[in-house]
Formats: C-alpha cells, sequence, structure tokens
C-alpha cells in the first residue's frame, strides 16, 4: 500500500517559511510542539518573512531564460534512450517567445545539456535511532547544498549545466508551440497574428547534437522560411495538438469557434480543410487527440464546455457536456488510462472525467485547490493516475489520484519524527508536491524519455525540476 502520509510533510519541505534575520540555523530551537504547514497560496506572510529553497526537496531544480518570456513550449524526443533516469541529463525543446515588439520574436530551438541531480532517500524513518541518524545525514546533505549555493565554483566544471539555443525568426508572439511526437524537428506554432505555421528545425537540432559542448555558445538568429502556412483561420488562437497516432496530422483551433483539420501529404505538406468543425459558441482553448483512436479528439471551451469529436463526422461532436462553470483553459487525455481526460478550469478548479461514463456532473474526482486560473494540466507519460498542473497562482502543483488519507499510518509516520507538523484538515491527500518560485506559470510538461523530469515556462522564465518523493510511488 502507499504511504500518503509523507505528503503534506514534503509539501511543507518544497516551500519552508523562514524569517529574516535568524543568522546561522542551527541556532534555532527546534519546536517541540506539532507545527503548522504553511499552505502556499493561502497563509500569508507577516513583514520579514521569506519563503526559503529547501533543496533537499528536490533530486534536480535548475532555471534557465531565452530573453523574452515563453507562453509556450514543448519538448522534443530524442534518440538517447527512451526511458533515462540517471543523471546526467541532456534534452532538446522548442519554445516561442513574447517579445516587446513583433519582429523581435523568435521560435527557439533549445539543447539543455549535463542537467546535474542526485536522486536523494526517501525520508520515511522506521524508528526512532534511524530517524536520528538519517536527520544527520540529512543536515550534511543540507549543509553540501547550501555550500554549493554559496560556493558554485566548488563545482567542477563538467557537472554545470550547458545551454545552447538556435533562434528563427517569427513574426509575432508565439502563443502555442508543438513538436510532432514522431517526428521531433516538425514543429507547429500558433501565432498572434493569426496564423498557423509549421516549420523543419532537423538542421538546427543537428548543429547542436553530439557530445557535451564546451561552453554555451553564441545565441545564433536564422531566418527560415516555415513548411507551411496557413491563413484560413479568423482570429488568433492557442488550440493545437498533433496526432499520437497518425503521423502528421494535426489540429488547430481559434477563439472564433473554428477548428481546422491539418492531413499530411506527400512532400511535407498538408491538405487543411476549408470547412471547419463548429460546435463551441466560444474561443477553443485546446485540443487533445485519443491516445489510441486514429479518428477521434478532444476539445474544450471559453462556453464551458468538454466536447468529443469523430473526424468522419464533422457536422457535430459526438459528445458534449459542460464541464465547468467557467472557461476550460485546458484539457490532458491519458495515455496509460485512454478512458480518462483531465480537464483545468479559469476559476482554479480542475476535474477528472470517466469516457465511459461521460455525462454532466459525473466527474470522477473535483479539486479546488488553486486560487489562480488553471493555465495547464498533463497527465504523466509514467504513472497512470499522476499528473502536474500550473496555475497563475504562481503555483505547480503535482497530484496523485490514486492516494488517499489513512488516519492509523499517518500517526504512525507523525510518531515517528521528532519535527512534527500538522497537517491542514483541507489539504488533499492527492497533493504530492508544490513548487514555487515561478512568478505567472504558463505551462508545465513532463519529458517523455526522463522519468519524473519536468519543466515549466513562466513569465521570469524556465524551471528544470525533479522532486524528490515522487521516489516514493509505485513503479518508482
Amino acid at each position: 500500500m502507499v504511504d500518503s502520509s509523507h505528503n503534506w510533510r514534503e509539501i511543507w519541505r518544497a516551500d519552508k517559511l523562514t524569517t529574516k534575520g535568524f543568522g546561522d540555523s542551527s541556532n534555532v530551537t527546534p519546536p517541540q510542539q506539532p507545527t503548522k504547514v504553511w499552505q502556499p497560496g493561502v497563509d500569508g506572510m507577516e513583514d520579514g518573512e521569506e519563503l526559503q529553497f529547501d533543496p533537499t526537496a528536490y533530486d534536480c531544480l535548475h532555471a534557465f531564460h531565452l530573453g523574452w518570456p515563453c507562453l509556450s513550449f514543448d519538448i522534443m524526443r530524442d534518440t538517447q534512450g527512451v526511458l533515462r533516469t540517471d543523471f546526467p541529463h541532456s534534452l532538446f525543446c522548442v519554445a516561442g517567445t513574447q517579445a516587446d515588439q513583433p519582429a523581435n520574436n523568435a521560435v527557439a530551438v533549445v539543447r539543455l545539456a549535463n542537467i546535474s541531480g542526485q536522486r536523494r532517500k526517501p525520508k520515511i524513518p522506521s524508528t526512532m535511532e534511524e530517524d536520528e541518524s538519517e536527520s544527520d545525514s540529512e543536515s550534511d546533505s543540507d549543509e553540501e547544498d547550501e555550500d554549493m549555493e554559496t560556493n558554485p565554483n566548488q563545482e567542477s566544471q563538467s557537472k554545470v549545466p550547458l545551454l545552447q539555443v538556435r533562434l528563427v525568426v517569427h513574426q509575432g508572439c508565439v502563443n502555442r508551440v508543438r513538436a510532432m511526437m514522431q517526428q521531433p524537428h516538425i514543429v507547429a506554432t500558433w501565432g498572434d497574428s493569426g496564423y498557423v505555421q509549421v516549420w523543419d528545425m532537423a538542421a538546427h537540432i543537428r548543429s547542436m547534437s553530439g557530445g557535451v559542448p564546451d561552453g554555451p555558445g553564441p545565441r545564433t538568429t536564422v531566418h527560415q522560411a516555415p513548411l507551411q502556412i496557413f491563413t484560413g483561420h479568423k482570429d488568433e488562437g492557442f488550440a493545437l495538438d498533433w496526432s499520437p497516432v497518425t503521423a502528421g496530422r494535426l489540429l488547430s483551433g481559434d477563439c472564433k469557434i473554428a477548428i481546422h483539420l491539418w492531413e499530411p501529404t506527400t512532400g511535407g505538406k498538408w491538405v487543411v480543410e476549408n470547412k471547419p468543425f463548429q460546435g463551441h459558441s466560444a474561443s477553443v482553448e485546446d485540443l487533445q487527440w485519443s491516445p489510441t483512436e486514429a479518428d477521434v479528439f478532444a476539445s474544450c471551451s471559453v462556453d464551458g464546455t468538454l466536447r468529443i469529436w469523430d473526424t468522419r463526422h464533422r457536422e457535430q461532436s459526438a459528445i458534449s457536456i459542460k464541464a465547468h462553470d467557467a472557461d476550460v483553459n485546458v484539457i490532458s487525455w491519458n495515455r496509460l488510462a485512454s478512458c480518462m481526460i483531465a480537464s483545468g478550469c479559469d476559476d482554479g478548479t480542475f476535474r477528472i472525467w470517466d469516457l465511459r461514463s461521460l455525462k454532466e456532473d459525473a466527474f470522477v474526482a473535483h479539486f479546488k485547490y488553486h486560487t489562480g486560473a488553471i493555465t495547464s494540466i498533463e497527465w504523466s507519460p509514467h504513472e497512470a493516475s499522476t499528473l502536474p498542473v500550473t496555475s497563475a497562482d504562481h503555483q505547480l502543483t503535482i497530484w496523485d489520484l490514486s492516494l488517499e488519507r489513512d488516519a492509523e499510518e499517518e500517526a504512525e509516520y507523525q510518531a515517528l519524527l521528532k519535527q512534527q507538523a500538522e497537517p491542514p484538515a483541507d489539504l488533499p491527500p492527492q497533493l504530492l508536491f508544490v513548487h514555487q518560485g515561478q512568478k505567472d506559470l504558463k505551462e508545465g510538461h513532463w519529458h517523455p524519455q526522463i522519468k519524473d523530469l519536468l519543466i515549466a515556462t513562466a513569465a521570469d522564465g524556465f524551471n528544470i525540476l525533479r522532486p524528490s518523493n515522487l521516489e516514493n510511488l509505485p513503479g518508482a
């Protein structure tokens, strides 16, 4: 049975509240009574208080910036291994900028090499003596982490993550960018100009491939013609998705309720259906192809509905339900449990739906934790019950829907801790982790080939992270 009693402690550790002016933490007497857990986005902070990063909550945490904020990005699959776990890691991703002037925008092809980290042991003591031993070990680890933070030159150059970037000029801001799963060098972009474009980034990937580079190198900017431009949308949009079943099949949806289907042809071109799928009464916000059915996809809208479509019958959707009482911003179709869809709303709630019994108010689960709009949601490619959620409240949360609170196990676990913390009564037991430190989070994506590694983009740049408590999940 999965031990869910550690969840609230790991959440507390990730965003630990401290007070300025304490100096050396060894001078502070640890509390002997149960300590209240500070809840991100709920509890306020007094003057002189700040949140302080606790490195032991992460196996890996790095940050980078591309010069301009990026509203959207996608991770590009590679040939370095289907399932990778050992540090250091290397990866490719593609992002679209939100620059101050239309001409300053670009699609960035990014290589991150030598991503360092360490696999931390789960903090679940079995005896008091073991707890003391682990506390000493944890203290040593904390000192090492702090030393590395304050004295980065002590780390050998070979362990420093390196960033390489190739910028392809894009006229106007990029609302959304997606890389094809089967051919990751083929990238689609939705621009605020109202155009959807498809690009071939193979040359840029080749130029950055190989061993670990000596340094980041210059950020090369190039002008490149897209493979195809579609000007048939009547307004800009955000909804964009490549089919995981049929290579090259693409959907794009706009703010004027239209959804267009792109069919691949020979010669690296596409035929875009002039007649769109129409059924929503307001902006189409997100699209998701079925992970198993070549002709089935889902859409969500500002009109509050979730719809299931069959591409062979474009006159109307096969299923339509009122999913939320406000704008439905994002959806995610579970690729490991294909009957499950998650939806995120503008009011900060998200819901889980079972397609085998899809009807209004028949959601499997409903969560109201976030205080800002849900900006992205995505099922894990490795754990069918796990998903991260990003929100306008500056939080990225990770959830495991298979967990339930067990009062007996929780009491037993607390009895083994010297430093107890009372979990808030309204804290969902499914909440595994809370990540903060990024402003105005927009998207979070799992790496499909690096287990438990997440990348998130926000107004102030990107974070790469791997929470340490994901080690305790089944199959980890």
